[in-house]
């Protein structure tokens, strides 16, 4: 088992068979990846000599046969460990491995990006003063003037989405999204701190604007507390990398 760190933040893992069969995951963590690293290692001592195709068996022992359970940094891996293993069962029975799982459900999906600080332009530029750190409530008029401009200076095919990062207090995410509530904005997401059921509750029924969560969960156990919020619009189902979520 050999791991790649690539810049800025990623990990990936690569799985050699006997037979030169070889299976890529990523485990990793934002901010993390050196951390998860080391629970893959802890993970490949049992994994040695073992046959590569037993992924559930190898997935029981890993997750319940230790005492601490679930956590970022443990299921991280262990999903990574666990793509790599359905990637070597994809090679062997020469199917792709999106077919093994129940086959595809559309011909394509949307996809999005986001707004870094690393190019140029008019955009980078408004993103960065609208995403400064808000600590008087003086600063939430600029804060909707830069959104306004922000979809305004945006092609209107394109939608524009709202990541608070859980950064803001229930009532400073009211009032920001009461300000920008008439601007065409896709949804919003963690407008709190994840696991703060009762304010994303209570914010999610003030809005016409579709609320996103659950980026930050690791088991889907932890998304029943989401199941009584039924004006919750959008639910986010990952940690970004795993198969294990669906455990």
């Amino acid at each position: 088992m050999e791991m790649f760190h690539v810049k800025p933040r990623w990990l990936f893992l690569k799985i050699t068979c006997d037979d030169g069969t070889i299976g890529w995951g990523e485990p990793v963590v934002e901010g993390r990846a050196q951390t998860v690293e080391a629970a893959v290692k802890e993970i490949a001592r049992y994994l040695i000599g073992q046959d590569p195709r037993d992924i559930e068996k190898h997935w029981q022992t890993i997750y319940r046969g230790s005492f601490y359970r679930n956590g970022p940094i443990l299921t991280s891996a262990l999903s990574g460990v666990e793509q790599a293993l359905w990637d070597i069962l994809g090679k062997h029975l020469n199917v792709p491995v999106w077919r093994l799982l129940g086959g595809k459900v559309r011909d394509r999906i949307r996809m999005y990006g986001w707004l870094s600080l690393e190019p140029t332009g008019d955009y980078i530029d408004l993103y960065a003063k609208t995403m400064q750190m808000i600590e008087q409530p003086h600063v939430l008029h600029a804060i909707r003037d830069n959104i306004i401009l922000l979809r305004d200076k945006i092609d209107k095919r394109i939608d524009v989405a709202l990541d608070f990062h859980g950064r803001c207090t229930p009532a400073m995410s009211r009032r920001i999204i009461h300000m920008i509530e008439n601007v065409d904005i896709m949804f919003i997401e963690e407008p709190v701190l994840p696991g703060d059921v009762a304010a994303l509750k209570q914010i999610s029924s003030s809005t016409s604007i579709p609320i996103a969560t659950g980026e930050q969960n690791i088991h889907y156990q932890d998304l029943s507390r989401y199941q009584l919020i039924s004006s919750l619009k959008i639910n986010i189902y990952s940690n970004e990398n795993n198969l294990t979520v669906n455990h």
